[in-house]
């Protein structure tokens, strides 16, 4: 492979041999025709052909993004997104989602809020009507009320707060799993945008907070270079900036699947778990190219273009 002597001067001489190696083993995520929405988990295909929908018929890419999510939210896929998601602790749901758009790096993000049907939606009007980027808990939902988004009663859910504190409980209850809707957009403009939600970790601790909902943890856009989306433990992919990370490592030349991977690496050589952190990454750039990451699972994920929509998977990374 030959680079340009200008391009070559940029790249690091830790990324450079990353770029080379990685280029062979990469035909089958080679450039796609745009628009094209790339999402976590066989249920983001519901998402991405709703989104690949709305982007062809000419709806705005935020409508497309939040439209395919919403489905999620509303069919509460696998028990890991809306309000039929895994419980906290204390039994009930507690939601968190972002959103964010590449032209302007507008976001918007709501974390550990109560009985509102569709987190994403409240997200998006963080962005578009407040000067802030994130609202947690009762502000959250208080803030999703005035917008007028749907929401459930939530007068039930003091008595099992009480119930939990009364019966000495401080410690997370068992654990049944966390999965999470990321869904990353590359319009037919070459704008990119995405957005992410989830029900969180079964059996966390009311108030916590995974990293769907922080900015460059479970979701990072970034209009010049591209977007990159997380799931898996969130604790272990914030603690890293895992999104963020993987822009920049596309910013310096690497296809999305070999940034995905070596986002994976770096945070297996310092992380105590090694490759034991249960996290997956995806990730599309502007040129149209999207790749996937996985630390120690097959992680299937969901790729939809106008002319077709098919489940991907991805074998755990070879540790190094």
């Amino acid at each position: 492979m030959k680079l340009q002597s200008s391009r070559a001067a940029r790249l690091s001489t830790a990324v450079l041999p990353l770029l080379l190696s990685a280029c062979a083993g990469l035909h089958s995520e080679a450039a796609e025709s745009i628009p094209l929405v790339v999402s976590t988990w066989p249920f983001g295909k519901i998402a991405n052909d709703i989104a690949i929908a709305d982007l062809i018929e000419g709806r705005p890419r935020l409508d497309a993004v939040e439209a395919g999510i919403r489905e999620i939210e509303r069919q509460s896929c696998d028990g890991s997104v809306g309000l039929g998601g895994r419980p906290n602790a204390a039994g009930y749901a507690q939601l968190d989602a972002c959103i964010m758009d590449g032209p302007g790096a507008r976001a918007g993000s709501v974390a550990a809020v109560e009985g509102i049907v569709h987190p994403i939606t409240a997200a998006r009007r963080v962005m578009e009507n407040t000067k802030h980027v994130m609202l947690t808990g009762e502000g959250a939902r208080w803030f999703a009320l005035s917008q007028g988004l749907e929401s459930v009663p939530v007068e039930d859910l003091e008595a099992k707060k009480r119930a939990w504190r009364d019966n000495g409980n401080g410690a997370e209850g068992k654990r049944e799993g966390h999965d999470t809707i990321a869904l990353l957009v590359l319009d037919g403009d070459r704008h990119v945008a995405g957005g992410c939600s989830t029900s969180g970790a079964g059996g966390k601790l009311p108030g916590r907070v995974g990293d769907s909902p922080i900015l460059g943890s479970g979701l990072y856009v970034d209009e010049a270079v591209g977007a990159a989306g997380a799931t898996g433990r969130g604790e272990n992919v914030m603690r890293h900036c895992g999104t963020f990370l993987i822009v920049e490592l596309m910013r310096s030349g690497l296809h999305p699947r070999a940034a995905c991977e070596e986002a994976i690496h770096r945070i297996a050589s310092k992380d105590p778990l090694g490759y034991r952190l249960d996290i997956c990454f995806i990730a599309i750039d502007k040129q149209g190219r999207f790749g996937a990451a996985a630390s120690n699972q097959r992680f299937p994920f969901a790729v939809t273009t106008a002319g077709r929509s098919e489940i991907r998977y991805v074998e755990p990374v070879r540790q190094r």
